[in-house]
């Protein structure tokens, strides 16, 4: 059920076909579901705006000694007897987000509690982002399946790529990133938690700022078993059979509580969010709360029950 302290087993070329074919099967249906969960949330999402060179008007500030004397506002300056005022135009450049949801083996799981597989919930919100992304004029891109792009129909050609992509990497090369980029990550995070920094912190190296969708089935943060049960590792295979499950409830809760904490912990340290979402309940309430880490108006998220 989960990979937490485990080595992964290498995965074999049929193994890769395999989940290549899986994944090309789901595509066009999670595309559809993208789109309409987008479409619930547009009217909220704007292209993110800063100051520089463009026609529209952004904001009057102080003038500071040594700017070009032709950006002073001499009417706002007139008004005030203390301070010369500068306008500051807005420049609304296309930005580069970096979208990846992880195909590892473990993202498969769904349990009877869960409506969708941890897969694809992470893939409908990553195709959901591209999509709102794209209507704003943002570049987007995959790492490690494509160059940055900027198309009105970016979900649709982002999906193309994954469904014809028979060996999507299991952990892409991020150095491509550079500063001042977005990256969206979409995994179960169960990999042990210094894999994880270790992978990720080329991004903080790089200045690059991190948005972590932890996708979570209800069962594996709750525990519900009792009695004798097989547990079975997607990852390397390996069985182990409790005789009374039951027992093994309060430890597990808390090592898989731990380790989500360490990465939260983590990721705010780096200024980076980190949100949460259950399996069980609406991608759309996920969505919100990323619109909201790429805008800029939260830092640290952390998803309660979303």
């Amino acid at each position: 059920m989960a990979r937490i302290g485990e080595a992964a087993a290498p995965v074999t070329a049929r193994d890769a076909l395999a989940r290549g074919r899986l994944r090309a099967s789901l595509i066009p249906d999670l595309l559809v579901e993208a789109r309409r969960i987008a479409n619930t949330v547009i009217s909220g999402w704007h292209g993110r705006r800063k100051k520089g060179v463009g026609e529209n008007f952004w904001q009057f500030r102080p003038y500071v000694e040594g700017e070009a004397i032709a950006r002073i506002d001499w009417r706002r300056s007139a008004r005030d007897d203390q301070h010369t005022y500068v306008r500051d135009r807005e420049w609304e450049a296309a930005h580069t987000v970096w979208l990846w949801a992880d195909p590892s083996p473990s993202m498969l799981y769904k349990s009877a509690q869960a409506s969708v597989s941890k897969e694809s919930r992470a893939l409908v919100l990553v195709l959901a982002l591209a999509e709102l992304l794209s209507r704003s004029g943002e570049r987007i891109a995959w790492p490690g399946l494509s160059d940055p792009f900027t198309a009105r129909n970016g979900a649709e050609r982002l999906a193309a790529i994954l469904a014809q992509a028979n060996d999507v990497p299991s952990r892409p090369e991020l150095l491509s990133v550079r500063r001042f980029s977005d990256v969206v990550i979409a995994s179960d995070f169960l990999d042990p938690v210094e894999e994880t920094m270790e992978w990720l912190d080329v991004l903080a190296r790089h200045g690059v700022r991190a948005h972590l969708i932890e996708v979570a089935d209800p069962a594996e943060e709750t525990f519900p078993y009792a009695g004798r049960t097989e547990f079975v590792d997607p990852e390397t295979r390996q069985k182990v059979t409790a005789g009374r499950a039951e027992t093994f409830g309060d430890e597990y809760r808390r090592l898989y509580l731990a380790r989500r904490e360490t990465l939260i912990s983590w990721s705010t340290r780096l200024g980076w969010s980190y949100t949460v979402s259950h399996t069980d309940r609406l991608a759309s309430e996920l969505l919100v709360r990323v619109h909201m880490a790429l805008s800029g108006n939260a830092g640290h998220i952390a998803g309660g029950r979303g």
